[in-house]
Parts: structure tokens; sequence; C-alpha cells
């Protein structure tokens, strides 16, 4: 074929999150290109949320309600051959079923992304995808080491690629600490912790809250992000004397704002595939603390960073004292960003997902 193929992605929903983040990113990088997105479940109010411009022609919600929903298919179907796309590029279970069998009433071709495999420790979810897999044959990536290891583990007969994900290294970028807590009116003069992750099961924020309880009373608690758990984990905070001392900020939309305020970056999940996040964080000079969960070892400068075991509330709390003592130290903050430079930047990402696209779709094959 000649020219530039038209992609479509399919992803679940559009609520702020990494797996979303990274197929955003993809999107708005084809510079105009015939790249579009195709949104399973929400409206387009859910735009909002990101903060950022998005042309109306190449995002498509779908509206999806609870539930198995078998018309689905065709129309997604319908759309696909509406937007003449050459290939099918899916995130995660729902998109890998619905999207699957779209790709195959056409015979698209079809790329798959797995961004984490806890999911696979579910008989039913694991039989799901295995079966996807085998029917749809797309060709399947993992996001990281962790993940391919992961998949190989669990789904006999599959070999996936590994494209790591990438941020924007010339929007996450170091700025004036004392403006962005001004900003975002955290106080000022004080070291202060950060954390960017949805208030939900997994993230264990509880550990995070409970190690922060037995940090010096100057310390302060920033937390980007919400979800299901923000009363609970707002009540936890109560309970362990820490309120007056914990922001809950709720959906920033100024994420780089964010990472500038901060000291130091936190972590503390149980599962992850690789974590934008920490990637963000480090771009913006600041130095991390990470649970030892999924991926997140791979998105860790092994210099400035600090990796602990999960679930160890008492190396978590001596991993934040040593790393707000070593935020001052600019070898630290340099050396971070220098990791995402070379490991983490979403120019690299962008480059391995282009040529990918063009190696499947000159494997052969038809559509429409």
């Amino acid at each position: 074929m000649t020219g530039s193929p038209a992609v479509v992605q399919v992803i679940q929903h559009f609520l702020p999150g990494g797996l979303e983040k990274l197929a955003l990113d993809l999107h708005l990088s084809s510079k105009g290109q015939k790249h579009h997105m195709v949104v399973l479940e929400g409206d387009p109010s859910d735009r909002q949320q990101w903060g950022v411009p998005m042309d109306d022609r190449y995002l498509h919600f779908l509206s999806k309600k609870p539930g198995v929903t078998p018309s689905l298919v065709k129309r997604l179907y319908a759309l696909l051959r509406n937007l003449d796309a050459d290939l099918l590029h899916t995130h995660h279970i729902g998109p890998l079923l619905y999207g699957g069998m779209a790709a195959k009433l056409g015979n698209y071709r079809h790329i798959h992304t797995e961004h984490d495999v806890w999911h696979l420790d579910n008989r039913h979810r694991r039989l799901l995808v295995q079966g996807c897999f085998h029917t749809f044959q797309p060709r399947v990536v993992a996001c990281s080491e962790y993940v391919r290891k992961g998949i190989i583990r669990n789904i006999s007969g599959i070999q996936p690629c590994v494209v790591k994900n990438g941020i924007n290294s010339r929007v996450f970028k170091q700025g004036n600490k004392e403006a962005a807590r001004q900003s975002i009116n955290l106080p000022q003069h004080v070291p202060v912790i950060g954390c960017a992750a949805r208030l939900a099961e997994g993230k264990e924020h509880d550990l995070l809250l409970q190690a922060f309880s037995q940090l010096p009373e100057h310390f302060q608690l920033a937390l980007a992000g919400d979800g299901e758990r923000k009363n609970s984990l707002m009540h936890l905070a109560e309970k362990l004397g820490i309120a007056s001392r914990v922001h809950f900020l709720g959906v920033v939309r100024d994420m780089p704002l964010f990472y500038q305020s901060i000291d130091v970056f936190c972590l503390s999940s149980r599962r992850e595939g690789l974590p934008l996040s920490v990637l963000e964080a480090q771009a913006c000079e600041k130095i991390v603390v990470v649970t030892d969960a999924g991926g997140c070892r791979e998105a860790v400068d092994g210099f400035s960073g600090i990796v602990v075991q999960n679930n160890q509330q008492e190396s978590l709390v001596c991993a934040l004292i040593r790393q707000i003592e070593r935020s001052a130290d600019p070898q630290y903050a340099i050396s971070a960003r220098k990791f995402v430079l070379r490991q983490g930047n979403i120019d690299d990402t962008v480059r391995h997902y282009q040529a990918l696209y063009q190696q499947v779709i000159d494997s052969g094959g038809h559509h429409g």
C-alpha cells in the first residue's frame, strides 16, 4: 500500500489512566494522518477530563451499556468500513473481544496490546483471552518484559513482542516548584510526597497512607486521581490522624504541574503493567519510590529510584525518608530524567508502533 495506513484504536473507556493515556498519545502523535480512536463505553463529555484539544472527526464513542452486547460487533465492523480502516489496534479484554470479531468479519489486520497480566490469574478471563488470541490471531504486543513473560506463562503458543510505554518528555519536564504548589494549593517549604493513580483496588493507597502516618509530622502527601475508593481512603486518613496533611486533589488536568510541585513520587501498587506515572514523574526530575509490582522495576532509573517489596510498610517508610533526603541533590533528579529520555520516550514508542503497523499490513491480507 502507499501512504500512511488508516489505523483504528479501540479502548474500553476514556477515563484518565495509563492505558488510555498511551492510546491518546499514539493518536495525537499521528500528526494529521488517518488515526482514529473508538471508545466502547462513555460519551464525548469524557474528553473534558484530559484537557487537550481533540478532533471530533477522529474520535468515536459507541456508548456501550454494561454487560455483553453482541450488536456492538456489527456497529464496530460498519464503522471500520466507513473509516476505510487498514488496521485495528485493540487494548485490553473488551476491545480484544469486540474488535477481534469485527476484524475477523472484514479480514482486517489486527494488533492487540496487553498492558498487564494480573487479570490472567482469573481462569475465566485467561480462557477468554486465550480463545481470542487463537481465534482472531492478532499480533500480540506487551507493554513490558514482565507482561511479555506473563503472557507466555499463561497462554500457550503466543510469542508477544515488546513495545514499552513512553511519555512525552517535551511536556513532562522540570518546572518551578513554588509556582506549581501555589497553582494547585499545596503548602510551601515542606516535603511533599506525591502519588498519581486511580483511587481503586490494586493501587494500594491504604499502604501508602499507613506508611505516611509514620513519617515526620511536617511531611505532606498529595494524591492526584479519583475513583471508587476515595471515601474509604479519606476515612482511613482521618482514622490515622493525618487528614490535615493528605491532599486529595481529584483529577488533575495539568499533570506536569502536579509532578513539578512535589519532592518525591511514590507508587505503592500491587499490580501494574508498566506505569506511565513513574516515567512522567522522573521526566519532571522527581525521584521515585515504587513497589515491585508488575513492570514497575522496568520504569525506574536504577541510580536515583528505589524499588521496595510489595506490601512492606516499614521498607516503604525507610525508602520515602531516604528519597526526601536525596531530593535536594540535583544529580539524582538529572539521572531520573536522563533515564526517561533513553528508555521511556513516547517518540520511540510511536516509531516502534508505526513500524509494527506497516509490518503487519505488509504481511498480507485484505480488508473490508
